[in-house]
């Protein structure tokens, strides 16, 4: 009987222990993304309300390289980060918080200007929807017993598509002039939008459940749990955008 309860005791523990770890863990990934989040928003902010620097930042040529500069960086993650160090994976995420923090600027540009129905309330209630809709979504995520490996397999194919007509929209009024470019607040742009977020939303629960897969199929490996970090806040961060940008969309249109 001593022996029983001796045992019961020890995996009582190993199971507090094993939480405790992934708790850590998980705290690790959102203060990373919190910590992006708010730096995007000071680089933000600070690029389109300081008139001197966005009269740089978002004149030719340097706002093509702002414009495409996120692209570029998440697509090309796609080869660099093959067999991704801590520090690679590191630079990766910071730099592509930067880059999205520079091109969100222009948001608050059009605050300042009064542009297209953006208002810094706009800014502040959007933001504040897509923080609500992340955690629940990501704590969803996190309690479900549910597998969300199938619908999450469908979201990411469903994510590529939106980039795909995105880009497209963007790419083919350079080449053929009648065709018109994708305008802010018009019912295509608001569809392509909603689409990025809806596919988002449902990889926001799928990448928390994904995050306790890996944090266990790690097994201690403290290496792989930096990596899996940096991912884990880089993919959070990309949705956390999508979402926002949806939000900004809808709510300088009413």
């Amino acid at each position: 009987m001593n022996d029983f309860n001796t045992s019961m005791a020890h995996g009582r523990t190993m199971d507090a222990s094993i939480n405790e770890g992934l708790r850590s863990f998980m705290l690790g990934v959102y203060n990373k993304l919190a910590l992006g989040i708010a730096l995007s928003g000071i680089i933000a902010y600070i690029a389109g309300s300081v008139a001197p620097i966005s009269a740089v930042i978002y004149s030719a040529p340097i706002a093509y390289i702002v414009m495409i500069a996120p692209v570029a960086l998440i697509l090309g993650s796609m080869f660099l980060m093959r067999n991704p160090s801590p520090t690679g994976s590191a630079i990766l995420y910071w730099g592509i918080v930067v880059a999205l923090g520079l091109s969100m600027g222009i948001y608050f540009l059009m605050a300042n200007l009064n542009m297209g129905g953006m208002t810094h309330f706009v800014i502040t209630k959007a933001f504040l929807a897509t923080s609500a809709t992340f955690a629940g979504l990501s704590l969803f995520g996190y309690t479900t017993k549910r597998d969300l490996g199938p619908i999450g397999t469908f979201a990411i194919m469903g994510l590529w598509g939106a980039f795909i007509i995105a880009m497209l929209f963007a790419v083919l009024p350079m080449i053929f002039p009648s065709v018109p470019f994708l305008e802010v607040g018009s019912p295509k742009q608001l569809i392509i939008s909603g689409a990025f977020a809806l596919f988002s939303a449902i990889l926001i629960a799928w990448n928390t459940q994904s995050l306790k897969e890996t944090y266990f199929a790690l097994g201690g490996d403290q290496r792989g749990m930096a990596v899996a970090t940096n991912i884990g806040a880089l993919n959070f961060f990309i949705y956390f955008v999508n979402i926002f940008q949806f939000f900004l969309s809808m709510m300088s249109n009413d």
